[in-house]
């Protein structure tokens, strides 16, 4: 059994007006297929470009095995040049990641070869993030700490994209102090036995290709697996809604800060205690 999906919109094209009608203020996602053509990225970016232009640069890197107390949140699992990583991409399935990094920053030449979308947020100029994965790689199912609007560009391939909207948050085992849930739910086999809440989820699906963006709300729930080696560029702005910004703000001064400390303190008992108070407020609900 799994869940019953729900197709992302896709539209070909939008203006700025179309945007934020039809999905902006109703904090809606969408799969605009025709935006960027006129971006030289669109015929230019691919990995043996990024090779090219950064593969020596040093990369943080991450795996799919589960939250580790001796590190803090975000810590990167290894580090090696792109050229490397690179290589292991196309070697075949590999479940390293490269999550949250600033790749302008080290090649700023690419910036000339996107343009910022005229769509009407205010997107933070100084934080282009790019994300890579090898075939099957898999991105935890998580809401970014600060609730941005997203514009998430797909390059190099396909990706299976899984939204949940954050009315249903209180169905998705959220770990105390964070913003994953459970870390042993397959969102590709989930075990409604051991998880019986996720049965009231209805998730959206959606599959990028080369060139297409998709708009995540403030909020929403994303789980991320790469079909075939390949990168995203996610462009965001600052949450529109005062709750969500209060609640990113919260995020970023005190529940990131309370959890690193309680790791440091506590170790692998803080961690087995958000495991099972997640199944258990969670499970509450159904009573």
């Amino acid at each position: 059994m799994s869940f019953n999906y729900i197709e992302i919109e896709r539209v070909k094209k939008l203006t700025k007006k179309e945007f934020i009608e039809n999905y902006y203020k109703k904090q809606k996602p969408v799969v605009i297929t025709n935006q960027i053509e006129d971006w030289p990225a669109f015929t230019k970016w691919n990995l043996d470009f990024i090779k090219e232009i950064a593969g020596d640069k040093i990369v943080p890197l991450y795996d799919s095995r589960k939250t580790d107390y001796t590190k803090k949140v975000n810590e990167p699992d290894f580090k090696m040049t792109m050229a490397e990583y690179i290589d292991i991409l196309e070697k075949g399935p590999t479940d390293l990641r490269i999550f949250l990094y600033n790749l302008m920053k080290d090649a700023p030449q690419m910036k000339d070869d996107m343009r910022w979308p005229d769509l009407g947020l205010r997107l933070i100029k100084s934080l282009p993030l790019v994300f890579f994965g090898g075939e099957d790689a898999k991105v935890f199912m998580h809401y970014d700490i600060d609730f941005p609007n997203i514009f998430h560009f797909h390059f190099n391939g396909k990706k299976q994209c899984v939204l949940v909207d954050p009315k249903e948050t209180k169905y998705m085992y959220r770990l105390p102090y964070s913003w994953i849930c459970h870390e042993d739910i397959d969102f590709d086999n989930p075990d409604f036995e051991r998880f019986p809440a996720l049965k009231k989820v209805n998730p959206y699906i959606t599959q990028l290709q080369h060139g297409e963006m998709l708009y995540m709300p403030e909020g929403w729930w994303h789980y991320m697996k790469y079909q075939t080696p390949g990168f995203s560029l996610s462009l965001r702005s600052l949450a529109g809604r005062p709750k969500n910004l209060f609640a990113g703000l919260k995020n970023v001064t005190f529940n990131r800060l309370y959890d690193n400390f309680m790791r440091k303190r506590n170790g692998q008992q803080w961690l087995d205690y958000k495991d099972a108070e997640a199944i258990r407020r969670t499970n509450a609900l159904l009573k």
